[in-house]
């Protein structure tokens, strides 16, 4: 069907809504707006779906919601009675159209005598892991789209574990959601009152009960400020500190309350510095040592410390090290560090955590980009006990040190970072001074990542063409040092250049490409799996800071001159 014959069905529907009908008639008349609206299906990939909110197949409206509930519901009923019985939880965070898309979801799965649980109030995505694992539910569902921009919103799907489906699982739904042909057809208005339970406050105190079990050692005095960007953890981050005996936090009034407009931030993204501008006017007023800001749906979160003076942001490879560090310290301190722990991290996160992570002897293993990889890796532990959990994280502000639940959790990971900080301080520290120890005992390891946004289908294209080129013209060398491997993702080799010969990677086909240098510097290359992005991550290591700066900087130039003139 062609995008005209979409645009057609949907004008000649008659149920719209007055701001449907109002927004159809606006696309009407712009050509280009209107292809882009209905050129395809919004996709339905293995971590759900994410799109700009408005009319059109390509957007997140309603219909689209309703589809991808009918795909799931109907992959819940072939599964068998007690699979629809056991159910599926349904959270949202605060963004534009979330409590209505949360409810259209809920409705459609109830009308399919599905059991079905929503949350009446904005949730965190980690809470929502939680609550499937707490409930035994047989999946789950949140909808945010995370830190992007207000216009977006997002659909993500999870296992009965708690975690995000692994790719078998996925292939699956996304089959189901893809024979729902009509969108407009579906009708979710009749179901049992019974089938919809609405969960208010009643798993909040699970949940913080749980979230308090990261601690490694007891309350001490620090300053701190908090913010939860507009989002949905502001109260539950508040209860957990305050329960954790933390009397001395600032939370930032004017973004504690959940408001998809997000009035106060350019973006809610707590890797930009922006994001951090009123938490630093809380923090030069009270003397803070540390500000801790979460994104909407509160599964990542970023920090900024004190450190001559001023606050510094750090990275999210940055904070991964400092809770490492202090994490297998006080395990160790306390004898508690096991004999088979195990750390988890992502093939675009820095060596840094690993090197950290073997000085205490803890293995580090490496995974596709995309927590539910480091799910798929519990599960199958929970299935057959091989280590002990201890920690798990992505470079791009995503932590995890109690797998209670089974997605990145900002919260636990809050509380953990604010123990840290206290717990530095009683030594004369910050946690800037133990990064930059730990930079002084291990090597100057410095990352980069690098986003260009493609929209549209031209966007698409553009992409693809970009990766094919890519493998029909592989790299021989990035300013100036020769890449002695490439380990293709989407082939599954690892090709050593020098030697001509290939190695079979084991690991799941995702399509990225990622090149090792002569040095041991890297860059890998892959399509954002959520937003019409095309991603460059960098890292090196050096024997200083200012070698370290100097060198990411001449690789990422020269990379990015490479791919300019090809």
């Amino acid at each position: 069907m062609t995008w005209q014959e979409r645009l057609k069905r949907w004008l000649e529907h008659s149920q719209h809504d007055e701001g449907t009908i109002q927004a159809l008639s606006l696309l009407k008349d712009d050509e280009k707006m209107a292809e882009d609206a209905f050129y395809q299906d919004l996709a339905f990939g293995t971590g759900g779906m994410r799109g700009e909110i408005g009319p059109g197949t390509n957007r997140m409206n309603v219909y689209t919601v309703r589809k991808a509930s009918q795909g799931i519901a109907d992959y819940i009923k072939d599964s068998g009675e007690q699979a629809m019985a056991r159910g599926i939880v349904i959270a949202y965070d605060s963004r534009r159209m979330s409590p209505e898309f949360a409810l259209e979801a809920a409705k459609t799965f109830a009308s399919n005598g599905i059991h079905t649980y929503l949350y009446s109030e904005p949730r965190t995505t980690p809470q929502l892991s939680f609550s499937v694992r707490y409930l035994n539910a047989f999946m789950g569902v949140v909808i945010t789209a995370s830190h992007n921009p207000p216009e977006y919103n997002g659909y993500k799907v999870y296992g009965d574990d708690g975690a995000q489906l692994n790719l078998e699982d996925a292939d699956r739904v996304i089959d189901f959601v893809s024979r729902v042909e009509d969108e407009l057809a579906i009708d979710n208005s009749v179901y049992e009152e019974a089938s919809l339970v609405h969960l208010g406050e009643r798993l909040d105190a699970a949940y913080i009960e749980q979230a308090l079990t990261v601690q490694e050692g007891s309350a001490k005095p620090i300053s701190a400020v908090f913010t939860p960007l507009h989002g949905a953890s502001g109260s539950t981050v508040k209860k957990l500190l305050e329960t954790a005996g933390y009397t001395d936090i600032a939370y930032v009034a004017e973004q504690m309350q959940p408001d998809g407009e997000f009035p106060t931030v350019k973006s809610p993204n707590p890797e930009e510095a922006s994001a951090f501008e009123l938490a630093m006017q809380y923090g030069e007023k009270n003397g803070s040592e540390l500000l801790i800001a979460i994104d909407p749906d509160g599964d990542r979160v970023g920090i900024a410390v004190l450190a001559g003076g001023h606050y510094e942001l750090l990275n999210g490879n940055q904070t991964g090290a400092i809770l490492i560090d202090y994490l297998l310290s006080q395990k160790q301190a306390k004898g508690t560090l096991p004999d088979n722990g195990k750390i988890f991290k992502t093939i675009v996160t820095s060596e840094f955590g690993r090197v950290i992570a073997e000085s205490y002897g803890v293995e580090c293993e490496d995974v596709l980009t995309g927590f539910k990889f480091i799910g798929e890796k519990l599960k199958h532990n929970d299935e057959h006990p091989q280590f002990e959990f201890l920690f798990g994280y992505e470079e791009s502000y995503g932590y995890l040190i109690r797998d209670f639940a089974r997605d990145k959790d900002a919260v636990q990971a809050t509380l953990l970072l604010i123990e840290a900080a206290a717990y530095y301080k009683t030594l004369g520290k910050t946690l800037h001074d133990v990064l930059v120890e730990l930079y002084n005992r291990y090597g100057w390891y410095r990352e980069a990542l690098v986003s260009i946004t493609k929209k549209g289908l031209d966007g698409s294209r553009e992409i693809t063409a970009l990766l094919e080129g890519l493998r029909k013209d592989p790299l021989a060398q990035i300013a100036g040092i020769p890449v002695v491997s490439i380990e293709d993702y989407e082939t599954q080799n690892r090709i050593f250049v020098d030697l001509n010969t290939n190695e079979k990677i084991e690991l799941p086909q995702s399509n990225v490409l990622k090149y090792f240098l002569e040095d041991g510097s890297w860059v890998c290359v892959r399509p954002s799996g959520t937003e019409p992005k095309v991603k460059y991550y960098f890292g090196i290591t050096a024997a200083s800071e200012r070698d370290s700066d100097e060198k990411l900087e001449l690789i990422k130039q020269s990379f990015l001159d490479e791919l300019d003139n090809r």
